[in-house]
Parts: structure tokens; C-alpha cells; sequence
């Protein structure tokens, strides 16, 4: 589904990426792996469309990505949950549902998909008229995830989900991710929680320094690299 083949993106001199390459297969939840700083949002940014590689490809479903604007990849079928989720919190919860579909134009489409993620985001659905930024942390990532669904996306990109919440939030996080699998959504996530998102995954990349040290099965990955040592710290936790 997504192929990323390559790639090199840099901050002026310094390359934040190097020649990383890896497959998002459809309908799967891939995780990306690594330290603070290996370049894990870096790569979700530059997919997204947000920052432009200096060598390498993006296809999606066969259609290359690069130097495409970020709109245009959300109309190709990606949408990014970014980090720290930044909604806006002066509008309202149906305000930022219906910014989410900003590139839709089929407003009975529009208005039947706010419905429906009110009745899986029931919180949401209580709040709709409250400013965004009234609500817990919890909520505003149901918020940021609920956003991106409404621009009906094929695959869903999600940086850090559980960034800043409770242990009991974290765990309702990860299980919306794995209904939202349930649903035939494909993932791409990039989360603090290691043990926890590799449980779920059914591939894995570890991304070290700007580039790609292993991709295979999230239980691969585990059996191959003493992840814990190496990179994570004591409990497979990247905020350590």
C-alpha cells in the first residue's frame, strides 16, 4: 500500500534521514520504533507531506507522493494524527470534526460520518458543542483521531497517541486503535509505549539515528534486538 524507498530528508545540513526504506501493507498496523530523536516524526512528517525528501520515493498505491502538498496526500487516502494533537481549541468539538473533511465536498457524506463517530467517540458526541479546548487530554486524542477519520482515510498515521496521558487513558487508546483495525483501516504508528504498540503491530520498523536497523514481524523484532538495553530503556519505554 505505502512504499518508501530511500528517502533522505535534511535540516539544512544535517540529515535527519538516511536512506530509509519500508512497506506499509494494507489493512495491517505497522509500527515505527526508536530513541528520541531517531526520526520517527520526522518520517510521518515528510509522508504527509509536510516536509519535502531531498533524494528518495513515496508511492502510495502506486502513485508517488513526493513534492505534493499536504492536502493533496489527505485526498490520496492519508491522514496524520500528529503529535501533542493539536486541535483547535477555541472551536468547537463539531467545528474541528467538520474541519477533518475539509477537502470533502458531499455534505450528506460529511454529516453522516459525524454521526457515526459520535456513536464510537461517545464522548464526542456528548461534547459536540463544547470548545475543543475544554476537554481532557483523553478526549482531545479521540478528538485529533475522530478529525482524521472524517477525511475517510485508507491509511491512518498515528504520532505518539498516548503521549502526556494516564496509564488507563493510554489503555483506552490502544484499544480504539485496535477497533480502528477492526474496521479494515491501515496504521502507521509511532508511540512512546513500545511493549504495548508492538503487542498490537503486526510489523515493525526500528529507525536509529535516521535510519532503518531492522523491519520485520513486531515479534521479530523483539526476538532479534535487545531492544530494552539498546534503546528503550529498562521497560521498552522510549520516555525513559
Amino acid at each position: 500500500m505505502l512504499n518508501v524507498a530511500d528517502l533522505t530528508v535534511k535540516y539544512g545540513a544535517i540529515a535527519a534521514l538516511r536512506g530509509v526504506s519500508l512497506e506499509v501493507r494494507a489493512g495491517e498496523v505497522t509500527a515505527l520504533v526508536g530513541a528520541n530523536g531517531a526520526g520517527k516524526s520526522t518520517l510521518l512528517a515528510t509522508i504527509a507531506g509536510v516536509l519535502k525528501p531531498t533524494a528518495g520515493s513515496i508511492t502510495f498505491e502506486g502513485q508517488s507522493l513526493v513534492g505534493k502538498a499536504p492536502e493533496d496526500v489527505v485526498r490520496a487516502g492519508i491522514a496524520l494524527v500528529p503529535e501533542s494533537r493539536r486541535i483547535f481549541p477555541s472551536l468547537t468539538v463539531y467545528e474541528n470534526l467538520r474541519l477533518g473533511a475539509a477537502t470533502r465536498h458531499d455534505r450528506a457524506g460529511i454529516a453522516q460520518d459525524i454521526e457515526q463517530l459520535c456513536q464510537r467517540f461517545k464522548i464526542l458526541g456528548e461534547r459536540l458543542r463544547q470548545p475543543g479546548g475544554t476537554l481532557s487530554g483523553g478526549e482531545q486524542q479521540q478528538l485529533a483521531i475522530a478529525r482524521a477519520l472524517m477525511s475517510r482515510p485508507r491509511l491512518l498515521m498515528l504520532d505518539e497517541p498516548s503521549l502526556g496521558l494516564a496509564p488507563i487513558l493510554v489503555e483506552e487508546i490502544f484499544r480504539l486503535v485496535d477497533g480502528l483495525r477492526e474496521t479494515g483501516i491501515t496504521i502507521l504508528i509511532v508511540e512512546q509505549n513500545v511493549e504495548r504498540t508492538l503487542a498490537l503491530a503486526d510489523r515493525a520498523y526500528l529507525l536509529n539515528t535516521g535510519e532503518i536497523e531492522f523491519g520485520g514481524t513486531a515479534a521479530e523484532l523483539l526476538e532479534s534486538f535487545d531492544i530494552e538495553s539498546a534503546y528503550l530503556g529498562d521497560d521498552l519505554s522510549l520516555d525513559h
